[in-house]
């Protein structure tokens, strides 16, 4: 049995902004089932042009772009409350990849109805306009991540990002979350090579910052995490829930 929008229970967190009745019942109507996906499932493929929208209920996923020579350039992690497939909404194709890291449950969407949003619903459009804003302000972040910071400053930029995302969801207890990627990931998403990685993870867990080991991401010094990835730590924007 898929889960009603009324009774969603990512709505409890203070993260996501309160909806209107109205806008529960036409999300309600938008909503046509639930996905559930095993790690290393394909959700979305980079050029296609998929009829279905989707919203992370659970599990942990990536969006990346492949290269003509087949290298991977990972884009950023995927959380639960995130929206996908709104490149295919609007451009009618897919610019990038996105694949369960997890096991995943979704929300799925008809995109045949998406013109509906705008056309009945303005507010839950201005929506999906914020995510799409606030999207293009994490892709500025990570270019000055890959471009102006040093490997240490960037590792720890986004491990400051990604702590404050679970913690806003309520995944971290004591400092620890699950963090169920690879090393890897993290040096594609930002052009580092996996030795140089493990190497400023390393130097981070050495100082006592930070620590990563067998899938559990635990930060001991959150202001000074932050103060070597040149990040502030205030709690991330209320955003919508699709």
């Amino acid at each position: 049995m898929t889960i009603a929008c009324t009774n969603c229970p990512l709505r409890k967190f203070d993260i996501f902004d309160e909806m209107t009745q109205d806008e529960l019942d036409f999300m309600q109507t938008f909503k046509v089932g639930e996905l559930v996906v095993e790690p290393g499932a394909p959700l979305l493929m980079e050029g296609s042009n998929s009829p279905q929208l989707y919203t992370v209920l659970s599990g942990l996923g990536l969006r990346y772009k492949l290269t003509p020579d087949g290298d991977r350039q990972v884009i950023n992690f995927v959380f639960p409350g995130d929206f996908l497939g709104l490149q295919a909404g609007v451009m009618s194709e897919m610019g990038h990849s996105v694949e369960a890291t997890t096991r995943m449950t979704l929300c799925v969407f008809d995109r045949t109805h998406f013109w509906q949003v705008y056309t009945e619903m303005p507010r839950r459009a201005y929506d999906l306009t914020w995510l799409a804003a606030v999207e293009e302000h994490f892709l500025g972040e990570s270019m000055v991540a890959l471009g102006r910071r040093d490997a240490t400053a960037s590792v720890a930029w986004a491990l400051v990002r990604v702590a404050q995302r679970m913690e806003a969801l309520n995944l971290v207890t004591g400092g620890a979350m699950a963090f169920p990627y690879r090393q890897q990931d993290l040096a594609d998403a930002l052009g580092l090579s996996l030795v140089h990685t493990n190497k400023t993870l390393a130097r981070l867990r050495e100082r006592q910052l930070a620590t990563w080991s067998e899938g559990t991401l635990t930060v001991h010094d959150m202001i000074g995490l932050a103060e070597v990835g040149q990040v502030d730590i205030e709690s991330p924007p209320v955003r919508p829930l699709m």
